[in-house]
């Protein structure tokens, strides 16, 4: 058996992409539009971790309500430095739901209320003004 993907249905795939790809750093494998189905796969790798891939499925005229999405669970990511990540995150406008407190851990959410946990390569001494942050919502 082989491990493939997972997907997740967004509602604006602009929006997503520059959620995974700008904020994240995530790199566009593949994309397949289907225009009888009326629906676009797009599929997201990290560059360390190429042969495991998020799909994101855009359905062009759904107006199913995907809800908070906390059934989902969330989707994990390794980072080199968690604080830069999150600040990062940051000044493109998302909320870091759960900060980097222990300088090792953290929750971001998806325009789609999908939730991104970070971990830290390793760990990091504790930084101000992380340490000293609230949670922020669900995460």
């Amino acid at each position: 058996m082989k491990y493939l993907h997972s997907m997740v249905r967004v509602r604006n795939l602009d929006a997503s992409l520059r959620f995974y790809c700008e904020g994240l750093g995530l790199k566009e494998v593949r994309r397949v539009d289907v225009p009888q189905g009326k629906f676009t796969l797009v599929y997201l790798a990290a560059p360390e971790s190429p042969e495991s891939e998020v799909e994101l499925t855009h359905n062009w005229s759904s107006e199913e309500d995907y809800g908070s999405a906390r059934n989902f669970g969330h989707l994990a990511f390794q980072v080199q430095d968690i604080y830069a990540a999150c600040e990062h995150l940051q000044s493109m406008g998302y909320t870091i739901s759960r900060p980097p407190r222990d300088g090792h851990m953290a929750f971001v959410r998806s325009p789609d209320l999908i939730s991104i946990e970070l971990l830290q390569d390793g760990h990091l001494p504790p930084r101000e003004p992380w340490a000293s942050m609230p949670n922020v919502g669900s995460w």
